[in-house]
């Protein structure tokens, strides 16, 4: 594919932009202002988003953060990878990792992290192409406001 550039989505209008390819991989989000506004608040934590643009499309896209814990130490977790179901295979996620995993070494990070749903197979067959490897499991519940356990 020609002329297709990675950059990243800093205007309000550029992650505009970048609504629909989101919302494919996160269908419960349904308003783009909405999703604008998100992506500035965790801007203010460290939130990026890089962007494959072909003209003014998002074509593919990589949100992510750097951070810190007693497991990982300094990682770069990889919240939201997503490409086009028309682009796919035509190796602009491959660009997009390479990305991140350089961004991972400027940021002098020790890992490089992300989660992926149980069902997603497709997904994971990628990620094992990337050199990633399952390592844990996540859990997780809903808090409900009053609600103990």
């Amino acid at each position: 594919m020609a002329d297709i550039h990675l950059a990243w989505a800093t205007s309000q209008a550029e992650q505009r932009a970048c609504f629909s390819l989101m919302q494919a991989l996160r269908p419960h989000l349904t308003d783009s202002e909405q999703f604008v506004r998100q992506v500035q608040r965790q801007a203010q934590h460290g939130y990026q988003l890089l962007v494959a643009w072909q003209a003014d499309v998002a074509l593919g896209l990589a949100g992510y953060r750097v951070q810190e814990n007693l497991v990982y130490g300094r990682f770069l977790y990889v919240d939201d990878l997503v490409c086009r179901d028309e682009v796919r295979g035509q190796g602009i996620g491959d660009r997009l990792m390479q990305a991140m995993y350089q961004e991972a070494a400027r940021e002098q990070c020790a890992q490089l992290v992300l989660d992926s749903a149980l069902s997603n197979a497709l997904a994971h067959r990628f990620y094992f192409r990337q050199g990633l490897l399952a390592r844990a499991l996540r859990f997780n519940a809903p808090i409900h406001s009053g609600e103990t356990r």
